[in-house]
């Protein structure tokens, strides 16, 4: 593929040439090689992980059916949700146990081991036996390999985009910290397009006995690659001349209370919609497509990987306008718009026709991308290197844990309590306000140097 048509080779390119901002220059230079490298390696770890991830989100309703007893379908697919989100109450651990790693012996280490943990964790998923073969233990199975993902993403989101800011030109750290969520949209479209494919070629029977299991398979290969390249790498240079001078603090957690607690509760409602937001949008859609609105799986999927397509594209231009414009003022408009426009999308979704369905999902992935694609820059700026791992890693798992694990359960049970099938499009609503307000109470990050103290 040329770089025109590859966003990593396009912004490693465009980004590479130094830049002029308020950040002193470093004390340790950054080839143009470097920097190419590190956009790689960033999209490359952070793909796998979230490809891992991401592949359980959209195969939910056919992992009901073969992990839990036969009872109605919502009653299944409320405990595979509940599975989804008990996994997620491991992240705010995880992120401190990373945050310490990544703070204290670096990020390279952390990225490394975090890619390597959801690798096996996802890959063992595809080796458990069905409910029909052990009984319960399949579900109990289950739900220890998915702690184990969520241990391991708590370290990713939060450590690429650190690695990324701290590499970055400072007039481009919005750009190169996009890499992020692109990276994870990247992985959930292939995780979308490998559903897709599997529910037209394959029967329900097959899907069921063995076809679901595919994709989990790929985790092996995919994660021994990730890890390989990150391995290559050497720390950013904010850590390494951190970690030189000696000012690497031994309890970044206890850091991080005494003296950043504003800053910890700000980032941690900031991120309320991307949580709510991007498993709403991203992940739970297709399943509420199918088994909400009554469209086939197929046509679900299809309807997803358009919408994610077009997000990735999207991300890279919110990165850009966030270096331009500041990024409490992209935060803002995208809070603002999914507080207008996310119930009125919503009713156009019962249509009927596909051709709204797709809109509707790229109007609101193009929406999330204002807040997704600001949100790692703003989330790393807003806390100084010898803690910018633990900050981002605790406020960014805590809400996810909260409210981004559970928002496929959550809609689930709003449509079946209210018997509205727009519950999760209020839901979403909530959130973006809880985000505003948050926002509004931030200082802009973009026109400041980074914080090394």
């Amino acid at each position: 593929m040329s770089n025109e048509s590859n966003p990593v080779a396009d912004v490693s390119e465009d980004l590479s040439n130094g830049g002029q901002g308020t950040t002193p220059a470093p004390k340790i230079s950054v080839s143009k090689d470097t920097r190419r490298r590190v956009v790689t390696a960033s999209f490359i770890g952070n793909f796998v992980e979230w490809f891992d991830y991401a592949v359980y989100g959209y195969l939910a309703g056919i992992i009901s059916t073969v992990f839990f007893p036969e009872s109605d379908r919502q009653t299944a697919l409320l405990a595979t949700f509940g599975v989804f989100a008990i996994s997620f109450f491991v992240r705010p651990i995880g992120g401190f146990i990373w945050g310490h790693i990544g703070d204290r012996i670096g990020r390279k280490q952390a990225l490394s081991l975090s890619i390597l943990l959801m690798s096996v964790a996802t890959f063992c998923i595809a080796l458990i036996p069905g409910y029909a073969t052990i009984g319960v233990m399949a579900p109990i199975l289950l739900l220890l390999v998915r702690v184990v993902q969520g241990f391991s993403a708590a370290g990713e989101y939060a450590g690429a985009s650190a690695f990324l800011v701290e590499y970055a030109p400072a007039h481009r750290r919005g750009l190169y910290a996009a890499v992020v969520p692109a990276s994870t949209a990247a992985g959930l479209l292939l995780g979308s397009l490998l559903a897709a494919l599997l529910t037209s070629v394959m029967s329900a029977e097959q899907l069921n006995e063995w076809g679901w299991r595919l994709p989990f398979l790929l985790a092996a290969p995919m994660g021994l690659i990730g890890r390989y390249i990150r391995t290559k790498l050497e720390d950013t240079p904010a850590f390494r001349e951190l970690a030189e001078t000696d000012h690497a603090v031994k309890a970044p957690a206890f850091a991080m209370f005494r003296t950043y607690r504003k800053q910890l509760v700000i980032a941690t409602g900031a991120v309320l919609l991307n949580a709510v937001g991007f498993y709403v949008i991203l992940s739970y859609m297709p399943t509420y497509l199918s088994e909400e609105l009554g469209f086939g799986a197929a046509e679900s999927f299809l309807a997803t990987t358009i919408a994610l397509a077009s997000y990735i594209g999207f991300i890279f231009l919110t990165g850009i306008a966030s270096d331009r414009f500041g990024r409490k003022k992209m935060l803002i408009i995208a809070a603002v718009l999914f507080s207008v426009l996310t119930v009125p999308a919503f009713m156009l979704l019962d249509s009927g026709s596909f051709a709204v369905i797709v809109f509707v999902q790229i109007l609101l992935g193009g929406m999330l991308t204002l807040n997704d694609g600001t949100l790692p820059s703003f989330l790393a700026e807003l806390f100084p290197t010898k803690v910018r791992y633990t900050g981002f890693a605790v406020s960014f798992n805590l809400s996810n844990a909260l409210f981004g694990g559970t928002a496929p359960f959550m809609a689930t049970l709003l449509i079946g309590m209210t018997h509205n099938q727009l519950a999760p499009g209020w839901y979403l609503v909530a959130a973006s306000l809880v985000s505003l307000i948050a926002v509004l109470f931030a200082a802009e990050t973009s026109r400041k140097p980074l914080q090394q103290d």
